[in-house]
């Protein structure tokens, strides 16, 4: 979703509580006029490769036919090959490729089959290839960049890329890889790129008539009214289910506007009222499962909000029940030598009693030093993260929720469990002050890079993550940048400007982290 200052401003001037429908709801992109994907053909290519010579699949080619006729009842126009050798895939893709080119349609390419990572390139493995060794995989494969640098030369609105290609290894204990299932890769401009489990690992074949990832998508793309994040989002959650946390899939994006497979039959913007009460009523389903030690009542949630304002938060409270539990969860397999991604972090949150942060404040637009001020952790809950005996206190991510001056906030999600370059949430919060007065607020944040940050605590190679959003009580416009690295449970470095309805800064600083718990 595109963050428009412009219309964000004009509903902040207009009034703060009207502004409140940013967060919840809003028009979905491509269906307001002029946009690409209002009027794009759809256009796919599914494979299903199964017949190996050395380690045949059940799943692959019912895993294609399948989607293939899902996607035609969702308005796709279909190309299906099952068992593609070399050159049939390579025409194929040529083939899609000039199809996306000469109508700027929007393009879904499907392979389920073998798939291997080789000097971090991933391969799609024709049924013709015979392998003995990894000098074999190049020339007889079919390298993923080969498909994604096509799709830039097409230069149409939008391309999704799922891949359930995450076997075990298709050759045999007799041709060892460097690395099992496919190398993490960060998603082109406009592109979504959907993995059948994360990087670094391998998914089920299934043990019915489709492998378990597509088993699940099928079911998902049923959905109507789902845009395309939360479709694979569900999908993510069924599969690291069904598989006890065996296999958990992977998305990288970078797509601006929101998709739905089976748009909607009423595309509107809520009103005031209805956003607001939409907001209540999510935030008292979250108060009441918030500390729950059962994952059903998280799971139930995050299946009706996959993107919803508590989503990030009710994740980590599901991974944390589910590793009481006895789940051990596979995790992204990262290396920072990986040319073709900026990677994934999870953040360090194992806040000690004891752990002190100090911070140092400066005037964002002079750089002039205001204060420095340290936070120390007297408290640490299942919850909750307690500061200076009670001062002020976050949850387990470093969200605000009681502050200094009085002021106790519902739990937000500016801060997230993990991170990755183009990942995109919402946040919707309540603020309440001690005489009992609330105010609401939202924002819109987007992981926009990875970068080299020098701050007074040292040097770090951190996610920097950009918020826009909206406060009811002064009507103000807010801007939220953050920089944050997966060793450290905090920010190292902070910008936050707001903007009066006059269009007046009133606040504009930077912080800078200056010391920390070393582990």
């Amino acid at each position: 979703m595109r963050v428009d200052l412009d219309p964000l401003r004009r509903r902040v001037l207009q009034g703060g509580a009207a502004a409140g429908a940013l967060a919840l709801a809003r028009v979905p992109a491509f269906a307001q006029a002029g946009s690409p994907l209002y009027s794009s053909t759809r256009q796919a290519l599914v494979i299903g490769n199964a017949r190996y010579a050395s380690s045949p699949l059940d799943n692959p080619v019912n895993d294609a036919k399948a989607i293939a006729g899902e996607l035609k009842a969702t308005g796709f126009n279909v190309v299906l090959q099952l068992d593609a050798g070399r050159e049939v895939l390579l025409k194929a893709i040529d083939e899609y490729v000039a199809r996306l080119t000469s109508g700027k349609a929007i393009g879904l390419f499907y392979f389920a089959g073998h798939g291997a990572q080789l000097a971090w390139r991933n391969y799609l493995i024709p049924v013709d290839a015979v392998i003995n060794s990894q000098n074999d995989i190049a020339p007889q494969s079919v390298e993923l960049n080969a498909l994604l640098q096509g799709l830039a030369k097409a230069a149409n609105p939008m391309n999704m890329v799922i891949l359930d290609a995450c076997r075990d290894n298709p050759f045999g204990a007799g041709t060892p890889l460097e690395q099992k299932g496919l190398s993490q890769f960060d998603a082109p401009p406009g592109s979504l790129l959907a993995y059948a489990t994360s990087p670094g690992n391998v998914a089920s074949d299934g043990g019915g008539a489709n492998g378990l990832y597509t088993e699940s998508l099928l079911q998902e793309l049923k959905n109507p009214g789902a845009k395309i994040e939360d479709v694979f989002k569900r999908v993510r959650l069924a599969v690291r289910r069904r598989s006890n946390g065996q296999q958990i899939p992977w998305e990288s994006t970078s797509l601006e506007e929101d998709f739905y497979f089976r748009p909607p039959k009423i595309l509107q913007k809520l009103s005031e009222t209805e956003a607001e009460k939409r907001f209540e009523e999510e935030l008292a389903i979250w108060e009441r499962i918030k500390a729950t030690t059962d994952p059903a009542p998280l799971e139930d949630y995050l299946g009706r909000h996959p993107s919803g304002v508590f989503s990030e938060i009710a994740q980590l409270r599901l991974d944390r029940v589910l590793a009481q539990r006895g789940e051990k969860k596979i995790v992204v397999a990262y290396a920072p030598d990986n040319p073709f991604s900026r990677g994934t972090g999870s953040l360090d949150i194992r806040f000690r009693v004891g752990d002190r942060f100090g911070y140092r404040e400066l005037d964002l637009d002079t750089g002039i030093q205001k204060r420095t001020y340290a936070v120390r952790v007297t408290e640490v809950t299942d919850t909750e993260v307690i500061f200076n005996d009670g001062l002020f206190s976050t949850d387990l991510l470093s969200n605000p929720r009681k502050q200094s001056n009085g002021d106790v906030q519902t739990q937000s999600q500016y801060y997230i469990p993990e991170y990755s370059v183009g990942k995109k949430w919402t946040t919707r919060y309540k603020l309440v002050k001690p005489d009992g007065r609330a105010h609401y607020g939202a924002y819109e944040f987007k992981v926009i890079g990875r970068e080299t940050v020098s701050v007074p605590a040292g040097k770090f190679n951190a996610f920097h993550v950009e918020g826009n959003g909206w406060g009811e009580e002064s009507r103000a416009q807010l801007k939220l940048a953050y920089w944050v690295t997966p060793e450290i449970g905090r920010f190292i470095a902070r910008n936050y400007q707001r903007t009066d309805r006059s269009g007046k800064t009133t606040n504009s600083d930077r912080t800078e982290l200056v010391s920390y718990p070393r582990r």
